[in-house]
């Protein structure tokens, strides 16, 4: 940084005064110049309130707080113990192999409860077919079934807190595999249960990988 420049003329004892006060003043100025200096950036605007305020607050700010991890269930158990679950689809809840059951489970936010809802989709073993779908509802400490589709095939998602149901649709002599469409339901939970919100059918192509394979140019 670029010095402090002192000038004075000689004269007598109180111009040797003055001098004397002039030299300690600008020797204090020039430690509080030098200061500002040394703390590096623009001196004494490095020190001013608002990068004050800007420390404080960045040392006040709270840490990202960790995503909540829900609660497992034991779906197996939870359906084979509903009583509003069909016999038939409890037949189907048996290992595939060892003790993996045909279960996919989700978990989410559909009814508005403290807790995490549950869906649970029931498939078979052998093609994975959906055979039953339901939603459970963490109540005073327990699960209570609020939604059940029991048509296969069905399977149930939650989409953006909607709940949102799949049926496949079968026309005579479709093979499990081709499905001739699918009815996509979306429910929303209002005044304690699901009530249908949107409807949609999709027809499938039959076209897509039974065309004939065009011959090569020559």
């Amino acid at each position: 940084m670029r010095g402090l420049t002192v000038g004075g003329r000689t004269g007598p004892a109180r111009g040797s005064i003055q001098a004397t006060s002039t030299a300690a003043a600008v020797s204090v100025a020039l430690a509080v110049s030098l200061a500002g200096c040394g703390a590096g950036g623009t001196g004494a605007r490095d020190e001013g309130p608002a990068h004050a305020d800007s420390v404080a607050g960045a040392a006040s700010s709270p840490a990202a707080s960790p995503s909540r991890t829900p609660d497992r269930v034991d779906a197996v158990r939870l359906v084979k113990a509903d009583p509003r679950v069909s016999a038939e689809v409890k037949r189907e809840l048996k290992p595939c192999v060892a003790d993996e059951y045909p279960v996919d489970v989700s978990y989410g936010e559909l009814t508005g409860s403290s807790a995490e809802d549950v869906v649970v989709n029931v498939l078979t073993c052998g093609d994975a077919v959906g055979v039953g779908s339901y939603v459970y509802r963490r109540t005073e400490g327990r699960y209570q079934n609020v939604f059940k589709a029991e048509e296969p095939p069905v399977y149930a998602e939650i989409d953006r807190g909607d709940l949102v149901v799949t049926k496949q649709v079968y026309e005579r002599g479709d093979p499990v595999s081709s499905p001739s469409g699918e009815n996509v339901i979306t429910y929303r939970w209002s005044s304690g249960r699901f009530t249908e919100r949107y409807r949609t059918h999709n027809d499938y192509s039959n076209a897509v990988g039974n065309a004939p394979t065009p011959a090569p140019e020559p």
